[in-house]
């Protein structure tokens, strides 16, 4: 890594801690802000006019974003004072509606799939998984009304379930597959602390496994599914347990937290939400089997597209995958 990514990507991480470590709301903004401007340049690369033209997009909304979220909380700050206390709920929705977009929610995520659509695979790690945390976090320590949060649920899973068909690019898949998560994500809001981070540790173990899957086949589209699938049975093996664990297949890693949310949901009478997470839920990993059956028949013939993969690589992700989803089998023996 070269010594300018470190000191960026050092920063990011920095940004978040402070984000998510602060008590005063103009202290997270200001972390929000950090992760920002040191994410930029590790998303933009000279070489890549798709990842400069990502990078500029994500800047321009995450910036909206702050400006809404700052807005907001000075106008909270001040409202007791000089402003009807009334007012104190609409300047909530807007802070919650910063985050939101921030991290990607329906109905302000139209800028997440075409962002990840430039991005390399690593940055699409980070965007995927690391750039939730502090939003996600900060939204558990706001007030939040239960029927503002139980919409935007709903919306995600329907719009990312709707958008989630005929796309031929398995990036925009796995960003319509992270609205989806955040739905589930935050129900967990509603629940315990503990159980959200049960729920993203999983998700991001789960897209490592894809993402380095993909990062050393070169492969970007479904037509270029042949690099994958014409390496070794392990590989394959691999590549499809982790794309079913990531719907929530049982008894895959990916449906321990989701078993959870549903018992939880369904013990406090949340039938409506719970009914319609199943059903998108099953939709997504249809899109997913589709997915891995079409890359199964696909004729074997040379790759169009050199593959990075090496014999050093497949132990890396085979060794990195195959523990993380045999973990399913302890379920029984926990609860």
């Amino acid at each position: 890594m070269k010594i300018y990514k470190l000191i960026f990507f050092s920063s990011t991480i920095m940004g978040t801690m402070i984000a998510v470590s602060s008590y005063s709301w103009l202290s997270m903004w200001m972390g929000l802000e950090i992760n920002l401007l040191s994410i930029i340049p590790l998303f933009a690369s000279p070489k890549n006019m798709m990842s400069s033209e990502s990078s500029l997009k994500y800047f321009i909304t995450q910036a909206m974003a702050s400006t809404i979220l700052l807005m907001a909380v000075l106008m909270n700050m001040v409202s007791e004072e000089f402003i009807n206390p009334q007012m104190n709920f609409f300047f909530s929705i807007m802070m919650n509606s910063a985050l939101l977009t921030k991290m990607g929610a329906a109905p302000f995520h139209f800028w997440f799939p075409e962002v990840i659509e430039g991005l390399s695979w690593m940055n699409s790690l980070i965007l995927l998984t690391w750039q939730k945390i502090a939003p996600m976090m900060l939204l558990m320590n706001n007030e939040i009304e239960i029927i503002f949060l139980s919409s935007i649920i709903i919306m995600s899973l329907i719009t990312s379930t709707i958008s989630g068909f005929n796309q031929s690019s398995i990036r925009k898949i796995l960003a319509y597959s992270s609205i989806n998560h955040i739905s589930w994500m935050l129900s967990t809001i509603m629940i315990s602390f503990t159980l959200w981070t049960i729920y993203f540790l999983i998700y991001s173990i789960i897209n490592i496994n894809l993402i380095l899957i993909f990062n050393v086949s070169n492969t970007f589209y479904f037509n270029q599914m042949n690099n994958l699938m014409n390496q070794n049975k392990l590989m394959k093996f691999t590549f499809a347990i982790n794309f079913m664990s990531l719907g929530g297949l049982p008894p895959l890693l990916g449906f321990l937290p989701k078993w959870l949310v549903i018992n939880w949901l369904t013990s406090n009478n949340l039938m409506l939400i719970t009914f319609i997470m199943i059903i998108t839920t099953l939709i997504m990993l249809f899109i997913y089997i589709r997915i891995i059956l079409s890359s199964m028949v696909l004729s074997i013939s040379e790759p169009k597209i050199p593959s990075k993969i090496t014999s050093k690589n497949e132990f890396m992700i085979n060794l990195i995958s195959i523990p993380s989803l045999l973990t399913c089998t302890l379920i029984p023996f926990i609860f």
